[in-house]
C-alpha cells in the first residue's frame, strides 16, 4: 500500500509538471501571435490552468479520496432459511433473500443465483481432499463443499429495482435427502449496471451455514 501511495504522489507531481511546462509553452506560442501580447496570453493560459486543475482534482478525488462513491449501488443482502420434513425420505428448505438497498442510488437486478452445497455428512476422505485444496495445494480459495442443488432466476428491464432505502425479499425453496444435516446456503444477484469497463461493483452475495437438525437433537 505505501509503494502504490508513492507511485500514485509521483504521478499526480509529474503530471502537474507537465501542465505547468505545457503552460509556459503555450504562453510563449502565444505572445508571438500578432494582436496577442503577453498579458493575453497569460489570461488565456490561467483559464486553460484552471480548467485541467478542477479536471484533474475531480479525477484524483474519485480515485484517491472515493468522495463520490456515495453515489454508487450497495446491497447489503441477508437469508432467512426454514427446514420442514417432507414424507419420511426428504426435508424442504426455504431460503428467503432479502436486498436492502443501502445506497443513494436505485439498483436493478436481472440475474441471480441460489445454491445449497452439503456439508455433513461428509467421509474423512473428502474432508481431507478439501482441506487440501485450500490449505496445502492452494489451487482453491475457499472450500468447495459438495452442490446438491443450483438455481438460477433473471427478470426482465425495469421488474426488480430496489430504491435508496428500500428492500426487496426473494425465495427459492429445495428439497434435500433427509441425510443432509448441515447445509451452506449461498445466493448472488447480479448489478445489472455492471460492464467490464466500469468500476461499479459485480454484484452482491451472502453466506449463510444451516443445520438440519431436530430440537432435541441440539447440543449447547
Amino acid at each position: 500500500m505505501g509503494n502504490m501511495n508513492r507511485n500514485i504522489r509521483i504521478r499526480v507531481i509529474f503530471g502537474a509538471v507537465v501542465v505547468l511546462i505545457a503552460a509556459i509553452v503555450v504562453a510563449l506560442g502565444l505572445s508571438a501571435v500578432p494582436g496577442v501580447d503577453i498579458p493575453d496570453s497569460v489570461r488565456i493560459v490561467q483559464t486553460v490552468v484552471t480548467i485541467i486543475a478542477i479536471a484533474g482534482g475531480a479525477i484524483f478525488a474519485y480515485y484517491k479520496l472515493e468522495i463520490f462513491r456515495d453515489f454508487e449501488p450497495h446491497l447489503s443482502i441477508s437469508q432467512d432459511v426454514s427446514h420442514r420434513a417432507l414424507g419420511t425420505k426428504y426435508v424442504h428448505i426455504a431460503v428467503t433473500a432479502t436486498l436492502h438497498n443501502t445506497s443513494k442510488v436505485a439498483i436493478e437486478v436481472q440475474k441471480a443465483l441460489f445454491m445449497l452445497q452439503r456439508i455433513s455428512p461428509s467421509t474423512d476422505e473428502e474432508i481431507e481432499k478439501l482441506y487440501a485444496e485450500v490449505f496445502v495445494d492452494k489451487s482453491e480459495n475457499y472450500i468447495q463443499w459438495h452442490t446438491g442443488e443450483k438455481y438460477e432466476c433473471s427478470w426482465e428491464d425495469d421488474e426488480l429495482i430496489v430504491e435508496p432505502g428500500g428492500a426487496h425479499s426473494e425465495t427459492c425453496e429445495f428439497i434435500i435427502s433427509k441425510e443432509f444435516k448441515s447445509v451452506l446456503i449461498y445466493s448472488y444477484f447480479h448489478n445489472a449496471l455492471y460492464s467490464d469497463s466500469s468500476r461499479t461493483t459485480k454484484g452482491w452475495d451472502a453466506t449463510s451455514i444451516y443445520d438440519i437438525v431436530k430440537d432435541r437433537e441440539k447440543q449447547f
